[in-house]
Protein backbone atom coordinates (compact mmCIF):
# COMPACT_ATOMS: atom_id res chain seq x y z
CA UNK A 1 0.00 0.00 0.00
CA UNK A 2 2.80 2.40 -0.46
CA UNK A 3 0.51 4.95 -2.48
CA UNK A 4 -1.72 5.32 0.18
CA UNK A 5 0.93 5.61 2.79
CA UNK A 6 1.89 8.74 0.44
CA UNK A 7 -1.17 10.29 0.45
CA UNK A 8 -2.16 9.80 3.76
CA UNK A 9 1.44 11.35 4.57
CA UNK A 10 1.14 14.25 2.05
CA UNK A 11 -2.71 15.15 4.51
CA UNK A 12 -0.77 15.07 7.53
CA UNK A 13 2.06 17.01 6.14
CA UNK A 14 -0.23 19.28 4.18
CA UNK A 15 1.26 21.99 1.76
CA UNK A 16 4.72 23.32 1.26
CA UNK A 17 5.38 26.97 1.27
CA UNK A 18 6.23 29.18 -0.79
CA UNK A 19 3.50 27.44 -3.15
CA UNK A 20 5.33 26.40 -6.63
CA UNK A 21 4.33 24.69 -9.45
CA UNK A 22 1.44 22.48 -9.51
CA UNK A 23 0.44 23.56 -6.56
CA UNK A 24 0.56 27.10 -6.98
CA UNK A 25 -1.10 26.61 -10.73
CA UNK A 26 -4.03 24.46 -8.79
CA UNK A 27 -4.06 27.48 -6.04
CA UNK A 28 -4.98 30.19 -9.07
CA UNK A 29 -7.22 27.79 -10.57
CA UNK A 30 -9.26 27.15 -7.84
CA UNK A 31 -9.60 31.02 -6.98
CA UNK A 32 -9.81 31.91 -10.78
CA UNK A 33 -12.49 29.20 -11.41
CA UNK A 34 -14.80 29.40 -8.45
CA UNK A 35 -18.08 30.85 -9.30
CA UNK A 36 -18.06 31.44 -12.64
CA UNK A 37 -20.41 28.80 -13.15
CA UNK A 38 -23.87 27.44 -12.26
CA UNK A 39 -25.83 31.21 -13.00
CA UNK A 40 -27.45 33.40 -15.16
CA UNK A 41 -25.59 36.32 -16.92
CA UNK A 42 -26.42 39.02 -13.86
CA UNK A 43 -27.74 42.48 -13.51
CA UNK A 44 -24.90 44.71 -14.70
CA UNK A 45 -21.55 44.66 -16.27
CA UNK A 46 -22.13 40.66 -16.79
CA UNK A 47 -25.30 40.57 -18.56
CA UNK A 48 -24.23 44.08 -21.19
CA UNK A 49 -20.74 41.94 -22.19
CA UNK A 50 -21.77 38.27 -22.46
CA UNK A 51 -24.69 39.47 -24.42
CA UNK A 52 -21.97 41.40 -26.61
CA UNK A 53 -20.04 38.35 -26.80
CA UNK A 54 -23.12 36.36 -27.84
CA UNK A 55 -23.94 38.57 -30.49
CA UNK A 56 -20.37 38.60 -32.40
CA UNK A 57 -20.76 34.52 -31.86
CA UNK A 58 -24.41 34.26 -33.00
CA UNK A 59 -24.59 36.60 -36.23
CA UNK A 60 -20.88 36.26 -37.01
CA UNK A 61 -20.14 40.19 -36.65
CA UNK A 62 -16.19 40.12 -35.93
CA UNK A 63 -15.76 43.32 -37.25
CA UNK A 64 -17.06 45.86 -33.89
CA UNK A 65 -18.81 44.57 -30.92
CA UNK A 66 -23.10 45.29 -31.36
CA UNK A 67 -24.87 44.83 -28.07
CA UNK A 68 -28.89 44.15 -28.85
CA UNK A 69 -28.43 44.94 -32.38
CA UNK A 70 -27.05 48.57 -31.52
CA UNK A 71 -23.00 49.54 -32.78
CA UNK A 72 -21.40 49.65 -28.94
CA UNK A 73 -18.49 51.50 -29.14
CA UNK A 74 -16.06 49.48 -27.13
CA UNK A 75 -12.84 47.63 -27.93
CA UNK A 76 -13.57 44.55 -29.52
CA UNK A 77 -10.57 41.85 -27.71
CA UNK A 78 -13.08 40.54 -25.05
CA UNK A 79 -15.80 40.13 -27.02
CA UNK A 80 -13.70 38.12 -29.36
CA UNK A 81 -12.21 36.22 -26.72
CA UNK A 82 -15.91 35.59 -25.27
CA UNK A 83 -17.21 34.12 -28.96
CA UNK A 84 -14.34 32.17 -28.66
CA UNK A 85 -14.82 30.46 -25.34
CA UNK A 86 -18.72 30.02 -25.94
CA UNK A 87 -17.69 28.39 -29.37
CA UNK A 88 -15.43 26.01 -27.59
CA UNK A 89 -16.86 25.17 -24.59
CA UNK A 90 -20.55 25.98 -25.81
CA UNK A 91 -21.24 22.62 -26.54
CA UNK A 92 -20.45 21.53 -22.53
CA UNK A 93 -21.58 24.57 -20.35
CA UNK A 94 -24.58 26.96 -20.86
CA UNK A 95 -23.52 29.46 -23.42
CA UNK A 96 -22.84 32.39 -20.81
CA UNK A 97 -21.14 30.30 -19.19
CA UNK A 98 -18.75 29.33 -21.71
CA UNK A 99 -18.56 32.92 -22.55
CA UNK A 100 -17.47 33.93 -19.26
CA UNK A 101 -14.96 31.69 -19.26
CA UNK A 102 -12.98 34.73 -21.49
CA UNK A 103 -12.45 36.28 -17.34
CA UNK A 104 -10.82 33.43 -16.34
CA UNK A 105 -8.21 33.55 -19.49
CA UNK A 106 -7.80 37.20 -18.51
CA UNK A 107 -7.30 36.64 -14.93
CA UNK A 108 -4.93 33.72 -15.22
CA UNK A 109 -2.65 35.55 -17.84
CA UNK A 110 -2.98 38.43 -14.92
CA UNK A 111 -1.83 36.36 -12.08
CA UNK A 112 0.73 34.66 -14.55
CA UNK A 113 2.53 37.63 -15.52
CA UNK A 114 2.58 39.44 -12.12
CA UNK A 115 4.22 36.14 -11.16
CA UNK A 116 7.34 36.99 -14.12
CA UNK A 117 7.18 40.65 -12.87
CA UNK A 118 7.48 39.43 -9.15
CA UNK A 119 10.21 36.87 -9.55
CA UNK A 120 11.98 39.40 -12.16
CA UNK A 121 11.88 42.35 -8.68
CA UNK A 122 12.10 40.15 -6.21
CA UNK A 123 13.59 37.30 -6.87
CA UNK A 124 12.03 33.61 -6.70
CA UNK A 125 11.50 32.85 -3.03
CA UNK A 126 9.08 36.22 -3.75
CA UNK A 127 7.37 35.56 -7.00
CA UNK A 128 4.12 33.53 -5.73
CA UNK A 129 3.36 36.13 -3.32
CA UNK A 130 2.44 38.52 -6.57
CA UNK A 131 -0.52 36.88 -7.63
CA UNK A 132 -1.69 35.74 -4.16
CA UNK A 133 -1.66 38.74 -3.36
CA UNK A 134 -3.79 40.29 -6.12
CA UNK A 135 -6.15 37.37 -5.83
CA UNK A 136 -6.43 38.29 -2.31
CA UNK A 137 -7.69 42.11 -3.02
CA UNK A 138 -11.29 42.31 -1.87
CA UNK A 139 -12.16 44.66 -4.71
CA UNK A 140 -11.51 42.10 -7.16
CA UNK A 141 -13.18 38.88 -6.63
CA UNK A 142 -16.55 39.53 -7.88
CA UNK A 143 -15.17 41.62 -10.92
CA UNK A 144 -12.95 38.97 -11.39
CA UNK A 145 -15.49 36.16 -11.85
CA UNK A 146 -17.55 38.52 -14.02
CA UNK A 147 -17.80 39.18 -17.82
CA UNK A 148 -15.53 42.16 -17.55
CA UNK A 149 -13.01 43.34 -20.12
CA UNK A 150 -11.01 45.77 -17.96
CA UNK A 151 -9.17 42.65 -16.88
CA UNK A 152 -7.55 42.58 -19.90
CA UNK A 153 -5.68 45.77 -18.81
CA UNK A 154 -4.95 43.84 -15.14
CA UNK A 155 -3.13 40.99 -17.55
CA UNK A 156 -1.33 44.10 -19.50
CA UNK A 157 -0.72 46.07 -16.88
CA UNK A 158 1.25 43.09 -14.99
CA UNK A 159 2.71 41.75 -18.18
CA UNK A 160 3.85 45.22 -19.37
CA UNK A 161 5.43 45.98 -15.26
CA UNK A 162 7.45 42.44 -16.00
CA UNK A 163 8.63 43.07 -19.00
CA UNK A 164 9.75 46.27 -18.48
CA UNK A 165 11.21 44.77 -15.25
CA UNK A 166 14.14 42.91 -17.61
CA UNK A 167 14.95 45.93 -19.51
CA UNK A 168 18.70 45.37 -18.68
CA UNK A 169 18.86 42.19 -18.69
CA UNK A 170 16.47 40.44 -21.71
CA UNK A 171 16.04 43.32 -24.25
CA UNK A 172 14.52 41.67 -26.98
CA UNK A 173 12.17 39.77 -24.39
CA UNK A 174 11.02 42.77 -22.94
CA UNK A 175 10.44 44.39 -26.39
CA UNK A 176 8.25 41.46 -27.29
CA UNK A 177 5.79 41.01 -24.00
CA UNK A 178 6.00 45.05 -23.84
CA UNK A 179 4.99 45.64 -27.08
CA UNK A 180 1.66 42.46 -26.11
CA UNK A 181 0.80 44.48 -23.49
CA UNK A 182 0.61 47.78 -25.23
CA UNK A 183 -1.59 45.94 -27.72
CA UNK A 184 -3.97 43.71 -25.57
CA UNK A 185 -4.53 46.68 -23.31
CA UNK A 186 -5.70 49.45 -26.79
CA UNK A 187 -7.61 46.69 -28.37
CA UNK A 188 -9.42 45.25 -24.77
CA UNK A 189 -9.65 48.19 -22.38
CA UNK A 190 -9.16 51.26 -24.33
CA UNK A 191 -7.18 54.16 -25.23
CA UNK A 192 -7.34 55.68 -21.29
CA UNK A 193 -5.49 52.74 -19.62
CA UNK A 194 -3.08 52.23 -22.46
CA UNK A 195 -1.88 55.51 -21.37
CA UNK A 196 0.01 54.52 -18.08
CA UNK A 197 2.08 51.65 -20.15
CA UNK A 198 3.24 54.55 -22.36
CA UNK A 199 4.07 56.59 -19.24
CA UNK A 200 5.48 54.46 -17.91
CA UNK A 201 7.70 53.82 -20.48
CA UNK A 202 10.40 56.92 -20.01
CA UNK A 203 10.71 55.82 -16.27
CA UNK A 204 11.69 52.11 -17.32
CA UNK A 205 14.35 53.73 -20.05
CA UNK A 206 16.02 56.03 -16.66
CA UNK A 207 16.12 53.04 -14.68
CA UNK A 208 17.85 50.97 -17.29
CA UNK A 209 21.78 50.20 -16.64
CA UNK A 210 21.94 50.37 -20.74
CA UNK A 211 19.92 53.39 -21.91
CA UNK A 212 20.74 52.71 -25.65
CA UNK A 213 19.26 48.88 -25.47
CA UNK A 214 16.60 50.00 -23.36
CA UNK A 215 15.34 52.94 -26.24
CA UNK A 216 16.43 49.98 -28.58
CA UNK A 217 13.85 47.38 -26.81
CA UNK A 218 11.20 50.11 -26.31
CA UNK A 219 11.65 51.00 -30.39
CA UNK A 220 10.54 46.94 -30.75
CA UNK A 221 7.95 46.95 -28.24
CA UNK A 222 6.13 50.10 -29.86
CA UNK A 223 6.33 49.01 -33.43
CA UNK A 224 5.62 45.42 -32.66
CA UNK A 225 2.39 47.10 -31.05
CA UNK A 226 1.23 48.76 -33.82
CA UNK A 227 1.96 45.96 -36.34
CA UNK A 228 -0.92 44.24 -33.79
CA UNK A 229 -3.25 47.25 -33.69
CA UNK A 230 -3.35 49.00 -36.88
CA UNK A 231 -5.16 46.41 -38.77
CA UNK A 232 -8.67 46.46 -36.52
CA UNK A 233 -9.08 50.75 -37.21
CA UNK A 234 -7.95 50.45 -40.66
CA UNK A 235 -10.52 47.21 -41.68
CA UNK A 236 -13.61 49.86 -40.13
CA UNK A 237 -12.19 52.93 -41.67
CA UNK A 238 -12.14 51.05 -45.04
CA UNK A 239 -15.58 48.93 -44.65
CA UNK A 240 -17.32 51.13 -41.50
CA UNK A 241 -16.28 54.57 -40.65
CA UNK A 242 -19.24 55.70 -39.27
CA UNK A 243 -18.00 52.90 -36.45
CA UNK A 244 -14.75 53.79 -35.85
CA UNK A 245 -15.36 57.32 -35.55
CA UNK A 246 -18.33 56.53 -32.81
CA UNK A 247 -15.89 54.40 -31.38
CA UNK A 248 -12.78 57.12 -31.07
CA UNK A 249 -15.52 59.67 -30.24
CA UNK A 250 -16.30 57.32 -27.35
CA UNK A 251 -12.75 57.20 -26.27
CA UNK A 252 -11.30 60.67 -26.48
CA UNK A 253 -14.63 62.52 -25.43
CA UNK A 254 -13.33 61.41 -21.67
CA UNK A 255 -9.50 62.47 -21.98
CA UNK A 256 -10.95 65.81 -22.94
CA UNK A 257 -12.73 66.51 -20.11
CA UNK A 258 -10.94 68.95 -16.91
CA UNK A 259 -8.75 66.92 -14.67
CA UNK A 260 -10.95 66.00 -11.29
CA UNK A 261 -9.13 66.09 -8.32
CA UNK A 262 -12.11 65.19 -6.17
CA UNK A 263 -12.75 62.44 -8.45
CA UNK A 264 -9.21 61.23 -7.42
CA UNK A 265 -9.60 61.49 -4.18
CA UNK A 266 -12.80 59.69 -4.39
CA UNK A 267 -10.47 56.99 -6.17
CA UNK A 268 -8.06 56.89 -3.13
CA UNK A 269 -10.78 56.94 -0.69
CA UNK A 270 -11.85 53.71 -2.71
CA UNK A 271 -8.59 52.34 -2.07
CA UNK A 272 -8.60 50.95 2.06
CA UNK A 273 -11.59 48.41 1.27
CA UNK A 274 -11.41 47.72 -2.25
CA UNK A 275 -7.32 47.06 -2.07
CA UNK A 276 -7.36 45.53 1.08
CA UNK A 277 -4.93 43.52 2.16
CA UNK A 278 -2.66 44.76 -0.40
CA UNK A 279 -2.33 48.62 0.36
CA UNK A 280 -0.91 48.65 3.97
CA UNK A 281 1.26 45.76 3.16
CA UNK A 282 2.55 48.40 0.23
CA UNK A 283 2.48 50.62 2.86
CA UNK A 284 5.15 48.26 4.76
CA UNK A 285 7.33 47.70 1.47
CA UNK A 286 7.83 51.55 1.35
CA UNK A 287 9.00 52.26 5.20
CA UNK A 288 11.07 49.39 5.16
CA UNK A 289 12.98 50.41 1.67
CA UNK A 290 12.58 54.35 2.15
CA UNK A 291 16.33 54.08 1.28
CA UNK A 292 16.45 52.52 -1.62
CA UNK A 293 12.79 53.78 -3.04
CA UNK A 294 15.06 54.82 -6.23
CA UNK A 295 15.69 51.58 -7.56
CA UNK A 296 13.93 49.66 -10.03
CA UNK A 297 11.62 47.07 -7.61
CA UNK A 298 10.10 49.72 -6.09
CA UNK A 299 10.49 53.02 -8.34
CA UNK A 300 8.92 51.17 -11.14
CA UNK A 301 5.49 49.66 -9.52
CA UNK A 302 4.95 53.27 -7.49
CA UNK A 303 6.17 55.25 -10.68
CA UNK A 304 3.38 53.14 -12.41
CA UNK A 305 0.83 53.49 -9.22
CA UNK A 306 0.95 57.31 -9.57
CA UNK A 307 0.52 57.38 -13.35
CA UNK A 308 -2.52 55.10 -13.38
CA UNK A 309 -3.78 57.06 -10.35
CA UNK A 310 -3.64 60.36 -12.84
CA UNK A 311 -5.10 58.75 -15.80
CA UNK A 312 -8.39 57.78 -13.35
CA UNK A 313 -8.59 61.37 -12.15
CA UNK A 314 -8.81 62.28 -16.00
CA UNK A 315 -10.76 59.90 -17.72
CA UNK A 316 -12.81 57.94 -15.35
CA UNK A 317 -15.70 58.96 -12.77
CA UNK A 318 -14.76 57.26 -9.44
CA UNK A 319 -16.17 53.72 -9.36
CA UNK A 320 -15.13 50.19 -8.30
CA UNK A 321 -14.25 48.87 -12.12
CA UNK A 322 -11.64 51.17 -13.40
CA UNK A 323 -10.20 50.98 -9.91
CA UNK A 324 -9.39 47.55 -10.62
CA UNK A 325 -6.49 49.14 -12.68
CA UNK A 326 -4.52 50.02 -9.28
CA UNK A 327 -4.10 46.68 -8.09
CA UNK A 328 -1.57 45.22 -10.24
CA UNK A 329 1.35 48.06 -9.43
CA UNK A 330 -0.30 47.67 -5.64
CA UNK A 331 -0.13 44.43 -5.52
CA UNK A 332 3.71 44.08 -6.14
CA UNK A 333 4.98 46.76 -4.25
CA UNK A 334 3.39 44.78 -1.35
CA UNK A 335 5.06 41.79 -2.50
CA UNK A 336 8.43 42.04 -0.20
CA UNK A 337 6.19 43.53 2.78
CA UNK A 338 3.99 40.71 2.76
CA UNK A 339 7.05 38.19 2.98
CA UNK A 340 8.92 40.69 5.75
CA UNK A 341 6.06 41.54 8.09
CA UNK A 342 6.90 41.30 11.91
CA UNK A 343 6.09 38.16 13.89
CA UNK A 344 3.73 39.53 15.96
CA UNK A 345 1.89 41.82 12.76
CA UNK A 346 2.31 38.10 10.70
CA UNK A 347 0.30 36.34 13.78
CA UNK A 348 -2.63 38.46 13.68
CA UNK A 349 -2.66 38.79 9.77
CA UNK A 350 -3.25 34.81 9.94
CA UNK A 351 -5.35 34.78 12.79
CA UNK A 352 -7.64 37.71 11.56
CA UNK A 353 -7.64 35.57 8.06
CA UNK A 354 -8.46 32.49 9.40
CA UNK A 355 -11.27 33.49 12.10
CA UNK A 356 -12.90 35.84 9.65
CA UNK A 357 -13.40 33.44 6.98
CA UNK A 358 -14.42 30.53 9.15
CA UNK A 359 -17.48 32.89 10.47
CA UNK A 360 -18.59 34.05 7.23
CA UNK A 361 -18.38 30.32 5.80
CA UNK A 362 -20.73 29.16 8.75
CA UNK A 363 -22.94 32.02 8.38
CA UNK A 364 -23.04 30.60 4.59
CA UNK A 365 -24.25 27.13 5.56
CA UNK A 366 -26.68 28.91 8.02
CA UNK A 367 -27.85 30.87 5.40
CA UNK A 368 -28.24 27.49 3.04
CA UNK A 369 -29.63 25.51 5.90
CA UNK A 370 -32.33 28.12 6.10
CA UNK A 371 -33.39 27.94 2.43
CA UNK A 372 -32.52 24.44 1.69
CA UNK A 373 -33.69 22.71 4.84
CA UNK A 374 -36.00 25.48 6.10
CA UNK A 375 -34.37 25.88 9.56
CA UNK A 376 -33.55 28.19 11.27
CA UNK A 377 -37.43 29.20 10.32
CA UNK A 378 -37.27 32.68 11.30
CA UNK A 379 -34.18 33.10 9.17
CA UNK A 380 -36.01 31.06 5.98
CA UNK A 381 -38.63 33.44 6.11
CA UNK A 382 -36.47 37.02 6.08
CA UNK A 383 -35.34 34.97 3.07
CA UNK A 384 -38.31 35.30 1.52
CA UNK A 385 -38.73 38.40 2.18
CA UNK A 386 -35.85 39.72 0.71
CA UNK A 387 -36.62 37.78 -2.57
CA UNK A 388 -40.09 37.62 -2.55
CA UNK A 389 -41.59 33.83 -4.33
CA UNK A 390 -38.18 32.28 -3.80
CA UNK A 391 -38.41 28.53 -2.97
CA UNK A 392 -35.46 27.10 -1.95
CA UNK A 393 -34.77 23.39 -3.32
CA UNK A 394 -31.82 20.56 -1.96
CA UNK A 395 -29.39 19.82 -4.31
CA UNK A 396 -27.29 16.70 -3.47
CA UNK A 397 -24.20 18.24 -5.72
CA UNK A 398 -24.12 21.74 -4.33
CA UNK A 399 -24.06 20.16 -0.53
CA UNK A 400 -21.01 17.92 -1.51
CA UNK A 401 -18.73 20.76 -3.54
CA UNK A 402 -19.39 22.64 -0.27
CA UNK A 403 -18.46 19.87 1.87
CA UNK A 404 -15.68 19.20 0.14
CA UNK A 405 -14.29 22.84 0.40
CA UNK A 406 -15.42 23.27 3.05
CA UNK A 407 -12.78 20.14 4.46
CA UNK A 408 -10.35 21.50 2.31
CA UNK A 409 -10.48 25.20 4.44
CA UNK A 410 -9.96 23.25 7.82
CA UNK A 411 -7.37 21.25 6.28
CA UNK A 412 -5.31 24.08 5.57
CA UNK A 413 -5.78 25.81 8.44
CA UNK A 414 -4.35 22.66 10.16
CA UNK A 415 -1.74 21.65 8.12
CA UNK A 416 0.02 24.80 6.65
CA UNK A 417 3.41 24.72 7.96
CA UNK A 418 4.87 28.26 9.85
CA UNK A 419 6.07 30.53 6.94
CA UNK A 420 6.04 33.86 5.72
CA UNK A 421 3.71 32.87 2.89
CA UNK A 422 0.99 30.97 5.69
CA UNK A 423 -1.07 34.05 6.29
CA UNK A 424 -1.20 35.34 2.83
CA UNK A 425 -2.12 31.71 2.06
CA UNK A 426 -4.99 31.64 4.61
CA UNK A 427 -5.83 35.03 3.17
CA UNK A 428 -6.33 34.75 -0.41
CA UNK A 429 -7.52 30.63 -0.51
CA UNK A 430 -10.00 31.54 2.82
CA UNK A 431 -11.22 34.12 0.42
CA UNK A 432 -11.73 32.16 -2.36
CA UNK A 433 -13.41 29.22 -0.26
CA UNK A 434 -16.13 32.16 0.69
CA UNK A 435 -16.58 32.83 -2.32
CA UNK A 436 -17.31 29.33 -4.04
CA UNK A 437 -19.33 28.85 -1.07
CA UNK A 438 -21.49 31.53 -1.66
CA UNK A 439 -21.76 30.98 -5.40
CA UNK A 440 -22.77 27.45 -4.49
CA UNK A 441 -24.73 26.86 -1.67
CA UNK A 442 -26.60 30.54 -1.52
CA UNK A 443 -26.47 30.77 -5.61
CA UNK A 444 -29.88 30.12 -6.14
CA UNK A 445 -31.17 32.96 -4.45
CA UNK A 446 -28.58 35.49 -6.01
CA UNK A 447 -29.91 34.24 -9.38
CA UNK A 448 -33.14 34.79 -8.52
CA UNK A 449 -32.74 37.96 -7.93
CA UNK A 450 -30.13 39.68 -10.04
CA UNK A 451 -31.12 37.71 -13.39
CA UNK A 452 -33.55 39.03 -15.78
CA UNK A 453 -34.33 36.09 -17.28
CA UNK A 454 -37.98 35.80 -15.47
CA UNK A 455 -38.83 39.57 -17.17
CA UNK A 456 -37.67 38.38 -20.67
CA UNK A 457 -39.41 34.88 -20.94
CA UNK A 458 -42.57 36.95 -19.52
CA UNK A 459 -42.50 39.24 -22.13
CA UNK A 460 -41.94 36.51 -24.82
CA UNK A 461 -44.86 34.61 -23.92
CA UNK A 462 -46.85 37.62 -24.95
CA UNK A 463 -45.84 38.27 -28.17
CA UNK A 464 -47.21 36.95 -31.34
CA UNK A 465 -44.61 34.60 -33.73
CA UNK A 466 -45.50 37.81 -35.82
CA UNK A 467 -45.36 40.51 -33.70
CA UNK A 468 -43.49 42.52 -36.02
CA UNK A 469 -40.92 44.97 -34.69
CA UNK A 470 -40.31 45.80 -30.91
CA UNK A 471 -40.04 49.25 -29.82
CA UNK A 472 -38.41 50.02 -25.90
CA UNK A 473 -38.09 53.26 -23.55
CA UNK A 474 -36.02 53.70 -20.97
CA UNK A 475 -34.36 50.06 -21.09
CA UNK A 476 -31.22 50.04 -19.89
CA UNK A 477 -27.62 48.29 -21.81
CA UNK A 478 -28.09 45.69 -19.03
CA UNK A 479 -31.85 45.20 -20.11
CA UNK A 480 -31.74 45.39 -23.53
CA UNK A 481 -28.51 42.41 -23.40
CA UNK A 482 -30.94 40.33 -21.12
CA UNK A 483 -34.07 39.89 -24.03
CA UNK A 484 -31.46 39.88 -26.81
CA UNK A 485 -29.69 37.42 -24.87
CA UNK A 486 -32.72 35.27 -23.11
CA UNK A 487 -35.46 35.51 -25.73
CA UNK A 488 -33.70 37.45 -28.78
CA UNK A 489 -35.62 40.41 -28.76
CA UNK A 490 -33.48 43.52 -29.96
CA UNK A 491 -36.13 46.23 -29.57
CA UNK A 492 -35.57 49.71 -31.03
CA UNK A 493 -35.75 52.71 -29.56
CA UNK A 494 -39.07 54.19 -29.25
CA UNK A 495 -37.66 57.75 -30.72
CA UNK A 496 -36.00 56.86 -33.90
CA UNK A 497 -38.87 56.69 -36.79
CA UNK A 498 -38.49 52.64 -37.12
CA UNK A 499 -39.50 52.49 -33.40
CA UNK A 500 -42.20 54.61 -33.84
CA UNK A 501 -43.69 52.11 -36.75
CA UNK A 502 -43.64 49.38 -34.27
CA UNK A 503 -47.11 48.03 -32.70
CA UNK A 504 -45.42 46.61 -29.30
CA UNK A 505 -43.28 49.19 -27.29
CA UNK A 506 -41.54 48.18 -23.75
CA UNK A 507 -41.10 50.64 -21.26
CA UNK A 508 -39.77 50.68 -17.66
CA UNK A 509 -39.60 52.78 -15.32
CA UNK A 510 -40.51 53.52 -11.29
CA UNK A 511 -42.76 57.02 -11.86
CA UNK A 512 -46.20 57.02 -13.72
CA UNK A 513 -45.06 59.35 -16.31
CA UNK A 514 -41.99 57.02 -16.91
CA UNK A 515 -44.51 54.02 -17.55
CA UNK A 516 -47.13 56.23 -19.47
CA UNK A 517 -47.88 54.46 -22.53
CA UNK A 518 -46.42 56.49 -25.76
CA UNK A 519 -48.86 59.20 -27.76
CA UNK A 520 -51.50 57.24 -29.46
CA UNK A 521 -54.26 54.70 -28.87
CA UNK A 522 -52.40 51.60 -26.68
CA UNK A 523 -53.51 48.74 -24.56
CA UNK A 524 -51.65 47.88 -21.60
CA UNK A 525 -50.76 43.58 -21.91
CA UNK A 526 -48.25 42.91 -18.76
CA UNK A 527 -47.14 44.94 -16.19
CA UNK A 528 -44.35 42.78 -14.32
CA UNK A 529 -40.83 43.42 -12.28
CA UNK A 530 -37.50 41.15 -11.64
CA UNK A 531 -38.02 39.58 -8.49
CA UNK A 532 -36.66 41.15 -5.62
CA UNK A 533 -36.79 44.64 -7.17
CA UNK A 534 -40.20 46.30 -6.62
CA UNK A 535 -39.02 50.00 -7.34
CA UNK A 536 -38.44 48.98 -11.51
CA UNK A 537 -41.80 47.88 -13.51
CA UNK A 538 -41.72 47.15 -16.99
CA UNK A 539 -45.00 47.38 -18.97
CA UNK A 540 -45.39 45.93 -21.86
CA UNK A 541 -47.83 47.96 -24.48
CA UNK A 542 -49.78 46.91 -27.75
CA UNK A 543 -50.79 49.59 -30.32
Amino acid sequence: MPDLTSLKATLRRGISLPPAGWMLAAMLAFYVLAGIFGRDPWKGEDAVHISTAWYTLSHGDWLAPNLAGRPFHEPPLYYWTGALTGKLFGWLLPLHEAIRLASSVWVMLAMTSLYYAGREMYGQESAAASPLLLAGCAGLLLHAHDAQPMLIALAAYGGGLGALATIGRKPRLTGVFYGLALAACLLGAGISPTLPLLGIAPVAWWLSPDRPKALHTLLIGLALAAILILPWPLLMLALEPSRLHGWLNTELVPLQTPFSFSGLGRFLALLPWFAFPVLPLAGWTLWTRRKVLRDMPQLLPLSFFFLTLLMLGLAYYPREIPALLLLPPLALLATPGALTLRRGAANAFDWFGMMCFTFFIGLVWLAWSAMALGWPSRLAGRVVILNPGFVGQFDLSDLLIGVAATAWWIWLIFTAPRSPYRSLTHWTMGFTTLWLLATTLILPWFDYGKSYRPVAEEIAKLLPEQSGCVAERGLSDTQRASLAYFVNIAPLSADTAAGKQCNWVIVTGDTTPELAPPKGRWTRVWEGNRPGDRKEKFRLFRR
